[in-house]
């Protein structure tokens, strides 16, 4: 905070020398940076030596101009660094309010896309990989209990066409047995009219 504050004042010093700036290369202290100021203070300050020691000698009307000049260039920056601290406050605070939104958003964002990722199965959310499992795994058990159904019902077909088969088989073979049996019971039958005639005739 130290080293903003300290940038904030240099730029605020660095904006308030251009403001004071003039067209002219000449020196004074009507305009100009601090800097020169204060170099034309010494350039038109005199000197003398008294007990062994170099003094310089300046004007008060233009010592007190000077001083004028340092506390409102002074001044302004104070009072730019204080506009450029409510700046940075306003800021800081505008930051913290997008970042607030950026992770309500963020939040929703993943809301969404974790429905929008995920179905729902019997009042549950799942995921689609986790649905489509499911439902593959239901697709082929029926699939497979289809096939077995099939599998069983030629089966029992081919059963009972065997059975049909069997009993039509069955049922000639009676026929040709009953058949025969009449046969052989019309002859029978015949053979003993034939001997009654025999012995009623040999009487």
């Amino acid at each position: 905070m130290k080293i903003l504050r300290f940038w904030t004042l240099l730029i605020a010093l660095s904006t308030s020398a251009l403001q004071f700036a003039q067209d002219s290369d000449e020196p004074s202290l009507e305009g100009g940076t601090i800097e020169s100021q204060f170099e034309y203070i010494f350039d038109r300050s005199g000197n003398y030596n008294a007990e062994g020691r170099r003094y310089e000698v300046v004007r008060a009307i233009e010592l007190d101009k000077l001083r004028g000049n340092v506390l409102d260039s002074l001044r302004a920056a104070r009072e730019n660094a204080s506009q450029l601290t409510a700046t940075i406050a306003g800021q800081n605070a505008t930051i913290e309010n997008l970042n607030t939104k950026l992770e309500e958003t963020s939040e929703q964002l993943a809301s969404v896309t974790e429905e929008k990722d995920s179905m729902s199965f019997f009042g549950a959310l799942v995921s689609k990989a986790t649905y489509n499992i499911i439902l593959w795994t239901i697709i082929i058990g029926l699939l497979l209990l289809l096939l077995m159904f099939i599998y069983r019902f030629r089966r029992s077909n081919v059963l009972t066409q065997e059975a049909k088969t069997k009993l039509a088989d069955l049922e000639n073979e009676y026929e040709d047995h009953r058949r025969r049996a009449l046969e052989r019971e019309q002859r029978i039958s015949r053979q003993l009219q034939d001997e009654i005639n025999k012995y009623k005739k040999s009487k």
